[in-house]
């Protein structure tokens, strides 16, 4: 089961939805550097907001995901903005990508649900240039968004029934497992899901992410390919 583009499309024009993008985006991103002049995969795209922003700022943008409704979503808003982003229907565990075709691989929420991330790891390293990167955003373990994304899982969630949440240190093992060297680490969303508080507690968020991943709810690791 996966979740809905119009799904997608409702949480992000949501004021905690929008804040919380803002917060994971500026934790990839920060990690990802300048995607100008560079070949960027999108792993995982949904409706294609990485790749979008990659091609905005100059990048050579391609964006990929297994549902072909998320990818419609996707080419309608990229259309919109009239950027120019390939995109391509796939699996994150067998990436349809010669070697060495990326500079720049981008890969939200996308371990929490394949069978196999390690395996989707070592393809994302397969399609990397040598002295290519890798940003890796996933779910944090220890946040209250986690505790209630469990819940709903038992109580009948199928997305999130399957969805696993990682540790930083568990992310870098990954990452090493499939012959990636981590560098830095970014947490963020410590507010828990509610909309009031998170407004009272966006002005500590830098404060609150020197303090570790203990209640992030996001969390961005960096890999490089040697």
């Amino acid at each position: 089961m996966s979740i809905s583009p119009a799904a997608y499309r409702r949480w992000r024009q949501s004021p905690l939805g929008a804040l919380t993008e803002k917060l994971e985006q500026r934790a990839v991103l920060s990690l990802a550097g300048n995607p100008s002049g560079r070949s960027v995969l999108d792993v995982g795209c949904g409706d294609g907001a990485y790749s979008i922003r990659a091609a905005l700022a100059g990048g050579n943008a391609v964006g990929l995901d297994r549902s072909r409704p998320m990818l419609d979503a996707a080419r309608t808003e990229s259309a919109s903005t009239g950027v120019p982003v390939d995109w391509c229907q796939g699996h994150a565990q067998a990436l349809p990508f010669r070697d060495g075709a990326f500079d720049l691989v981008l890969a939200v929420t996308v371990l929490c649900t394949v069978p196999e991330p390690v395996a989707a790891l070592r393809e994302i390293s397969r399609v990397l240039r040598p002295g290519g990167i890798v940003v890796a955003g996933e779910l944090g373990r220890w946040s209250l968004w986690a505790l209630r994304r469990r819940i709903r899982g038992w109580l009948g969630n199928q997305f999130w029934r399957t969805a696993r949440f990682w540790t930083a240190a568990e992310l870098r093992g990954m990452l090493t497992a499939a012959g990636l060297k981590p560098g830095g680490v970014r947490h963020a969303v410590y507010f828990p899901p509610s909309a009031a508080l998170a407004g009272l507690m966006k002005p500590m968020e830098r404060t609150l992410s020197r303090l570790g991943g203990l209640g992030a709810a996001f969390i961005a690791v960096k890999a490089t390919k040697e």
